[in-house]
């Protein structure tokens, strides 16, 4: 489908040089004196390359038909994590490289939307929070409280963030999965 480039989202896929991508960040801008253009940063579908590139807001674009399915991490084989399709049982991997750093908040009951393009799986859309269990969390050492009070707590899936000082093993908090970062305690 034909857009124009003033159209173009954040998360939208487009046909850039002949290559599918995904626009990670759009910023439409109206200068005073010109035309209007479209500023944005495109990562490729095939390579993982990103860069940044400016389209005039008239020019048009081919938007790209991604599919989505809702699927539920089973293990890390490697370099790729496997999901499975929880209707037809039909497993797919994903390489560790297309998922990032959010690699490291996976566990088994994590649901997430895997998108293809052309029957392969192109990118991963991880919820806007999900909950673990801390496991391991320093103990809170009164001192320099000056600002926000942070320690270091492990959660189920090994991963080491900050969190505030009342966060002890056992608790469930939520993580923001865009910054992977503490969000709040939750309870369970």
């Amino acid at each position: 489908m034909i857009i124009k480039a003033g159209n173009i989202r954040k998360g939208s896929y487009i046909l850039f040089k002949g290559s599918p991508h995904l626009v990670t960040q759009a910023d439409f801008v109206s200068p005073g004196k010109g035309s209007a253009f479209m500023r944005s940063r495109l990562r490729s579908i095939k390579t993982g390359n990103t860069q940044e590139f400016t389209f005039k807001s008239v020019e048009p674009v081919e938007e790209v038909e991604v599919q989505s399915q809702k699927m539920q991490f089973l293990y890390n084989d490697g370099d790729s994590a496997v999901f499975m399709n929880g209707q037809t049982y039909e497993q797919v991997e994903v390489p560790l490289a297309l998922i990032g750093d959010k690699a490291k908040i996976l566990t088994p009951d994590i649901q997430v939307h895997v998108m293809f393009y052309e029957g392969q799986a192109v990118d991963i859309n991880f919820p806007p929070k999900i909950t673990l269990q801390v496991v391991q969390a320093e103990e809170a050492v009164a001192g320099n409280t000056m600002g926000t009070a942070r320690k270091l707590v492990t959660v189920e899936s090994g991963f080491e963030l900050l969190a505030p000082l009342f966060v002890k093993e056992g608790d469930f908090i939520a993580i923001n999965t865009d910054t992977l970062q503490y969000d709040s305690r939750v309870n369970k």
